[in-house]
């Protein structure tokens, strides 16, 4: 991990990243890190920096850092599965899937959620969620 140096940790990250207890920092294994880096900022607005074998990248939400990475194996079958919250699964599905994703489940109920996973296009199988709208 390479961010801004901050008094509190000595290591060199933001601090808003460095909320202790929390996931903070992943790496997305792909193929291609910069092509798959293009999905994630098309799909759901995160940043990417770099380009060839490790791509950084920074999610919406300014808390959750990370790289996609060569050398590692593709999530085909998740042991961890990851969520990002969505506004709309929906159109992120539609946006997914203009992306080069391929649904593994569509939008299904879970308690007052909408949820569903995808495939994105190194492979890796991850989920978006979101609420329900009221009735």
């Amino acid at each position: 991990m390479s961010e801004q140096a901050t008094s509190d940790t000595g290591g060199g990250v933001e601090p808003q990243i460095a909320r202790p207890n929390s996931i903070t920092y992943i790496q997305i294994p792909a193929d291609d890190p910069s092509a798959v880096a293009s999905f994630y900022a098309s799909v759901f607005g995160w940043s990417k920096r770099g380009e060839g074998d490790h791509v950084s990248f920074g999610d919406a939400s300014g808390y959750v850092i990370g790289a996609f990475i060569t050398g590692r194996n593709i999530s085909h079958d998740p042991g961890i599965l990851p969520y990002v919250y969505v506004v709309s699964v929906d159109e992120t599905l539609a946006k997914a899937t203009a992306n080069g994703a391929e649904i593994v489940r569509p939008r299904y109920d879970e308690g007052g959620l909408w949820v569903a996973t995808i495939r994105d296009p190194a492979g890796n199988v991850i989920g978006v969620w979101q609420m329900q709208p009221s009735r």
